[in-house]
């Protein structure tokens, strides 16, 4: 058994882990790089013809965006994954095919297919078993990881019974939507995403009250609040608290509210498309979440929301909010403001002094989010230099990954094991520090800080 990291071995995107086996393998993850690790090529720069089945943790573009170079590169084997990401996957894809590459829909079309052709949906905490050419059996169970809907962490157990777990992306604990992650019972050897891994989060639990004084401050001012958000995972999240604040509002008896007449948007045909299948797969939401479900509410799609499709509609908006300064949510991708609608808004708004700007997730290096969270006074978009007068916030209670707390309770609580840590899916500050964290609590672990690994 080996496992060479053909991506996210020194930084956050391009997850793609190989399981070798003898002659064979398998694939964990084909995902695409992002910001200034895209830099990177998305071509498939390893052998194909060894990997007998793709397995997937979930639908974020840097754990799935180089599937089509994939099979471009001739891979016609299954392609295992939870149900949620079964359903989440052709969705994902079709919107990088036509936005990044301009392929004609009925290039989509056939592409997309070949992905349905190849799909194995599989429940979670049900046994896969994937028999290799040479008689090997490899047995795969998904558990919930509490990253996005159908976000999963693997368990395989080898020929030999060795237990080899990968993480994929862990959520963090106590989020309202999903469920939190809990540990595999045993593991030989385990792959860790460290994303946060030198960080810890302020409170899930606080981050409505967060959002909720944002909002009301931006009220007084005027002016557009600015949720940049990927259209998979921080979307619905967001949508979730936001319908809180407002139940709560309207329940309020001779207030003075301004949220009831707020207008709330979702800008982004992608994140309604996405929106729809989570609500498909209620059964794995919360029990807080079903609750309210059950009460008659629509916490992801509420009256006060209004969601917006087409482009001359999305434009339409764009230039009303920059002539009047009227007050508005407006939640659009990409979630690191590295493309998407959310673009046309940061051009026409960041100049105004009335605009926030909210950050709710991870900006990777070479990003307009990472900019804009530096604080940067002027900013390139589409080739035009646009002023920064805009308030900028960071919400780290935002983030679908763990923090190093919930990394280290997921390892503490592996009962039996591991002797190996391999730790990925991380910039190098943060697998140290990780490394240096975990070699206290597993002091039997060998822990392998995969971004200083010299590959040459």
């Amino acid at each position: 058994m080996n496992i060479l990291h053909h991506g996210a071995r020194d930084g956050v995107t391009g997850s793609c882990h190989e399981l070798q086996l003898g002659k064979y393998s398998l694939l964990i993850d084909c995902g695409a790089f992002q910001g200034e690790e895209a830099k990177s090529s998305n071509d498939i720069n390893f052998p194909v013809e060894p990997i007998k089945a793709l397995v997937l943790t979930h639908c974020h573009i840097d754990h799935v965006g180089r599937i089509p170079w994939l099979l471009a590169a001739g891979f016609r084997g299954p392609i295992y994954a939870t149900e949620a990401t079964a359903s989440l996957l052709p969705l994902m894809l079709e919107d990088g095919l036509k936005l990044q590459l301009g392929l004609s829909d009925e290039k989509c079309e056939a592409f997309i297919r070949l992905v349905r052709s190849q799909l194995k949906p599989v429940p979670f905490d049900c046994r896969a078993q994937i028999m290799l050419p040479d008689g090997q059996d490899v047995s795969l169970v998904f558990r919930q990881a509490g990253h996005i809907l159908g976000s999963a962490y693997l368990e395989f157990t080898l020929p030999d019974r060795q237990k080899i777990v990968f993480s994929g992306d862990l959520g963090p604990s106590q989020t309202p939507l999903l469920v939190d992650p809990v540990s595999p019972a045993h593991a030989d050897v385990l792959v860790l995403e460290s994303t946060y891994g030198d960080k810890r989060h302020p409170g899930v639990e606080n981050r409505e009250q967060v959002l909720k004084a944002i909002v009301e401050q931006s009220l007084q001012d005027g002016g557009a609040i600015l949720i940049p958000a990927f259209s998979l995972g921080r979307t619905q999240e967001v949508l979730f608290d936001l319908e809180n604040i407002v139940v709560q509002e309207q329940a309020k008896i001779g207030g003075r509210s301004q949220w009831p007449a707020l207008p709330i948007v979702l800008d982004s045909p992608l994140a309604m498309k996405i929106t729809q299948t989570y609500q498909g797969f209620k059964r794995l939401w919360t029990q807080e979440a079903k609750a309210r479900v059950h009460s008659g509410r629509h916490p992801l799609d509420f009256e006060q929301c209004t969601q917006i499709d087409s482009h001359e509609d999305h434009i339409g908006l764009v230039n009303r909010l920059k002539a009047s300064g009227e007050p508005a949510v407006i939640i659009a991708a990409s979630g690191m403001c590295s493309g998407g609608r959310i673009m046309n808004y940061l051009e026409a708004l960041l100049p105004d002094p009335r605009t926030d700007v909210v950050l709710i997730g991870y900006q990777a290096r070479g990003t307009l989010g990472r900019e804009l969270q530096n604080g940067a006074n002027e900013v390139i978009i589409q080739n035009q230099r646009i002023e920064v007068k805009a308030r900028v916030h960071t919400m780290t209670g935002y983030s679908a990954h763990a923090d190093q707390n919930d990394l280290l309770r997921f390892v503490r609580g592996i009962e039996n094991g591991p002797r190996e840590i391999r730790l990925v899916h991380g910039d190098r500050p943060a697998q140290e520090a990780l490394a240096r964290r975990l070699s206290k609590i597993k002091p039997d672990a060998k822990v392998i800080v995969c971004a200083n690994l010299n590959l040459d």
